[in-house]
Formats: structure tokens, sequence, C-alpha cells
């Protein structure tokens, strides 16, 4: 029996269809309306990508790998969607880019403008519209970078080589690119280690000398990093860390690690200072200092901050001398032995004095005064010269001010001169000797108690006159009518003599003697009456006649003669009969009036 066979299956396999490309995110997400944006797009399936559009727009891209392409944004604007089109279609996800009317950053100036080709060199960007910066790009290398301000970015330069534009993106835009150069940094090169020994505990300050030390980022003593200053390209100074036996020192830079130079640690001492004198000096340097210590024989360096000094003579274990180098501010003075460094000593570079003002500016030529000298960098002085004399005392205040008590001297100007460390500074004819004031007579020699009335001093030196005393009482006011007379007016007193003086800025005068007078006083006058046609006396009885200078009969004048201090005889004068009054006058002021009546012949 014949059965009919089915013929066999064939299945074609098929290739698989790629997957639609889709676009997951894009940064940035906004940029310039006028494009040129550099924009990464980030998703997948993006091999064989034929097309980036921004919204309908065509993008000039580069893909990078299915996950990444970098496109550079056409111009347009609002919000638009960002597709990709590859052969198996276009990605749909709804992923925009915003066109904003930021202004396009501009790079005016990158600083430095070279690097190491290793990169690391931190730059500062200068320019404008750089809010918002989104990358900072050295060529297409994308660096690291701190947004300081719309005008200012500092970036790190990643690694590179060659010169390249670096540029900034905002969502204004891609700036303009400026140059910056990768340069080959050299290996560093050590040449010598100074001191090349100290203490297993460490603290040796050692100076480093060689080249390509720019930049350099390790000292190693052995194994063990040491803290260090870059001095210059040729130097470092840097601290020994504890250690044992012979090391190698290196430098590592931005070029490589140098060559290794040798450094012992030894169980010698550390050296001790315990003073230096003196403890300050001039900028210009040359003082000779003498250091006191111990551990000091064997001294190899010594050192006014990191500067060595300019020469030094060890004298014994106990004692250097060293020269001061030039140098500014407050340093510490070390010795290094090859047991380790000493500990420091304050040492004070002095800038030179100047002196600016001397008040007061003048005095007497006994001295004694104090006087104040102002002016800069007066700490530390050492002498204060009136002319070539020095002064009674001083004292330094502070930096700007020096109290001084002036010597005595002869009349005359004298400079002002101030020595410190640092130097000398000279005023020229800045203090005035004045001779003190002389007294030779005052005239009136006598006035009322009252005062009131004006007195002639004459003398010498009397031209800088500053007060006029009657004893303990100032005048009532005065004048210098020149160097040898002064008028005053004198104060009120009690009766009797007082010294009389002036005072300048010389000094206080000699005195002379001034009498305050009490006024005269008439008791009795005998005989009160007499005939009209006078010729005849008087006797007046009272007190305070002794300095009588006139007797009226009315206001006429007439003779007389002091008795004594309390009697007094007058001529009578002729007159009207009638009553007339007679007074007596003296320095000391006037009597009230007495009585005397004329009396007129018999009729016949």
């Amino acid at each position: 029996m014949n059965r009919s066979v089915p013929p066999p299956t064939i299945t074609a396999v098929l290739p698989l269809a790629a997957a639609t490309p889709a676009v997951t995110s894009v940064s940035p997400t906004s940029g310039s309306t006028a494009g040129g944006t550099q924009v990464t797009v980030t998703g997948t399936g993006f091999t064989g990508a034929t097309g980036v559009r921004f919204g309908a727009t065509q993008a000039s891209f580069t893909v990078n790998s299915d996950t990444q392409i970098t496109a550079t944004a056409p111009a347009g604007s609002g919000t638009v969607q960002v597709t990709v089109t590859t052969p198996a279609g276009t990605s749909n996800q709804f992923v925009t880019f915003t066109y904003v009317t930021a202004p396009v950053p501009v790079l005016s100036s990158v600083s430095p403008a070279s690097g190491p080709a290793s990169g690391g060199t931190v730059v500062t960007l200068s320019g404008s519209g750089f809010s918002g910066a989104t990358a900072v790009r050295f060529g297409g290398v994308s660096a690291a970078f701190t947004v300081v301000s719309g005008s200012q970015i500092t970036a790190t330069a990643p690694a590179g080589s060659g010169t390249v534009q670096v540029t900034v993106t905002t969502p204004g835009g891609t700036s303009n690119g400026v140059s910056f150069t990768y340069v080959s940094v050299p290996v560093p090169v050590l040449s010598s280690v100074s001191p090349s020994s100290g203490p297993a505990s460490g603290g040796t300050v050692v100076t480093l000398s060689g080249s390509g030390f720019s930049g350099a980022t390790a000292v190693r003593f052995g194994g063990v990093s040491a803290a260090f200053t870059v001095v210059s390209g040729s130097q470092i100074t840097a601290t020994a860390p504890p250690g044992s036996g012979n090391v190698q020192v290196t430098v590592t830079a931005p070029g490589g690690t140098s060559n290794g130079v040798s450094f012992t640690y030894v169980s010698a001492p550390v050296p001790v200072l315990t003073s230096a004198t003196p403890n300050s000096g001039p900028a210009a340097g040359g003082t000779t200092v003498t250091l006191t210590g111990t551990g000091l024989a064997a001294t190899t360096a010594v050192r006014f901050g990191a500067t060595p000094a300019t020469s030094f003579t060890v004298v014994s274990d106990t004692h250097v001398t060293a020269v001061a180098p030039a140098g500014t501010g407050t340093v510490q003075i070390t010795v290094t032995t090859p047991g380790g460094t000493s500990n420091g000593l304050s040492y004070t570079y002095s800038g030179a004095p100047t002196l600016s003002g001397v008040s007061p500016n003048q005095g007497s030529t006994s001295g004694g005064n104090t006087v104040t000298l102002t002016g800069t960098n007066l700490s530390g002085a050492t002498s204060v010269l009136f002319g070539a004399t020095p002064a009674t005392s001083f004292t330094v205040v502070s930096p700007t001010q020096i109290t001084a008590v002036a010597p005595a001297a002869t009349a005359g100007p004298v400079d002002v001169t101030v020595v410190t460390p640092g130097g000398t500074s000279t005023l020229p004819n800045a203090y005035f000797y004045v001779s003190p004031p002389v007294l030779l007579g005052v005239a009136p020699l006598s006035g009322p108690l009252a005062g009131g009335n004006t007195v002639t001093l004459t003398g010498t030196h009397l031209i800088e006159a500053t007060a006029v005393r009657f004893g303990a009482t100032a005048a009532t006011s005065f004048t210098v009518v020149s160097d040898t007379q002064i008028t005053a007016v004198v104060p009120a007193g009690a009766a009797g003599p007082v010294q009389v003086t002036v005072t300048t800025v010389g000094g206080t005068s000699n005195p002379v003697s001034y009498t305050y007078l009490a006024a005269p006083i008439v008791t009795t006058l005998v005989p009160n009456q007499g005939p009209a046609s006078g010729g005849s006396t008087v006797t007046l009885t009272g007190s305070n006649f002794a300095q009588t200078t006139m007797v009226l009969f009315g206001a006429v004048p007439t003779g007389f003669t002091v008795v004594s201090d309390t009697h007094l005889v007058a001529d009578v004068l002729a007159g009207v009969a009638g009553p007339v009054a007679i007074t007596v006058t003296s320095p000391g002021g006037t009597s009230a009036p007495t009585t005397y009546t004329r009396v007129a012949p018999p009729g016949i």
C-alpha cells in the first residue's frame, strides 16, 4: 500500500532587525540661538547614525560610541526635540534642547598661558559671559573648573601636548579660543644638599640646590616625605624628617623625580642657642652678632631666617660670631651642626630712622625740659643728641616717638640726632636754646593795693616772655615791647613788697621788688582854718604818708614836707574865703578829703 509522504518543511533564518535608537539625555540642555553649542547626546543604538536633528534642523555630529554622540547645535529658537536617526529608524523620546538669548561667552585671556604636558596647572580664564558655564575645554578635552564670576573662571588643565585652544561653553554658546601651550618639563636634577648631615631626631633645615625644581610636589629623605619650600627653580629648603644612617634625598617635580644625594643621620647633640648680641641691626646687614649657646663647635651654617650669614667664625663650643646679611623685619637666627639645627633667636632688621618733628622746639640753656621727638623706625634707639651733647635721658615710647630730656647748652640753634641700630637721622637746627631772662628794674616801684596801674620792666632776653608775675599772681596783662622792655598791668595785692619775675621758654628771671601801698589816710588837720591870704602851714596827722607825691588845696598843688609816715606839713595857699578840700596823694592812691576853712579878714 502506497502512502504519500509530505515534503520536508524548510524554515528560513532571517537576520534580527536593529533596535531603533533611543535618546535619554543631552548636555548641556540649552544654548545660544546663534547655534554652535557643543552638545553631548546620550542614549542607545547610535551606531551607524545618519542624522541628528534639533527640531527639524540637521546638526553636524560625530558618533563617539553606540551610546554617545557629540553634536553642534544649529541656529534655532525656543525649545526643540533632539532626535537621532539610524538605518533602524528615528528616536522618539521627548528629550529637548532650549535656545536662549544669553550672550556668547568671550574669552580674553588665559593665565598662565602654558603648563606641563602632565596637566595640573591651575589656569585663570578672564573674559565675559561666563555665568552658567557648562564646560571648559583644552582642545577637545574637558577640564575641571569653577566659575568665580561672570568674568572669571579657574580651571585645572588636563594632560595634553602642543598648543591647544581653550574655550568656555555656556547656555549662550561656545567662546572664541585662546591658546594654551603644553611644554616639556625637565626632570629635576639635585646637585647638593647642605648641610649633608643632621640628628636622627630630624628637624635640620637643609638647602637643596640644583635645577628643575619649579612646581616640586615632594622632597623625600630615603622614602620619608619632608616639609619643604620651593625658593626658586634651583633651590629648595626642606626640614629633614627623623631617620637613621645614610639616605638619598630626592626631589619630585612635574618633570619626574631627581637623582639622589646623600644625607647622613648622626647622633651628635642638637646645638642650643641662648643669646644673640646685639639682637637688631640695619636692613643693609653688616652687623657682627655674637651667638652664645652649647654644641656650637662643629657649626656648618648660621642663618638669619632663610638667608645664610655673610660669614661666621666658631670661637668655641659656646660662642660663634656671625655677620648679619641684609634683611627686613624680625627673623630667627639658627645654627646648624651635624647634630641638627638649633632653636631660633629673634633678630630684628631696623629701617633707617627718620626724624620729622621736635616739640617743644626750644628751651632754656640750663636744659632739663622734656622734648618729644617724632618720626619712623625709632625702636631700639641707642642715642639722642642735642648738637654734640647726649640727652640727659631718653625713653623710646614707640617706633614713632621718643621723649628726651634736653641737656644744658649755650644759646642758639642745635641739630637733633637719633641713633638706632638701623642708622642715624638728624634734623638740622631743630631745637633752639634760649637764654634765661634778666630783670634790671621796674618803674614805678610801687602802686595801689587794687592794682590796675601799668609798670615798665626793663632787662634782657625778654622777647619770649610767656608770663609776668607779682609774687605768685600773674599780671592782669602784659605787652612785650622789645627784648629789653615789657609793660605790665599790675594785679591787686596786699600791702608790702613783692617779687616781680618774668618767665620765658629760657626760664624764669631774677626778681625785682615792687611795693603795694595803701592809700594815705588823714585823721586830723591842725589848724583847720586860717586867713584867706594864706602863708601859714598846717599839720596833717594820719597814716601812709611816707610815699606822698602831692598835696592839693582844692585842685591846686601846694608845697609839703613829709615828717614821717604819720605826719605831714603842708603850705596853706591863699584863696577865696570859705571851705576847701585838702587831699594827699601817693602811689598807693589819694586820701579822702579833709576840710580847711579860709577866713576873710574883718571889715573896717
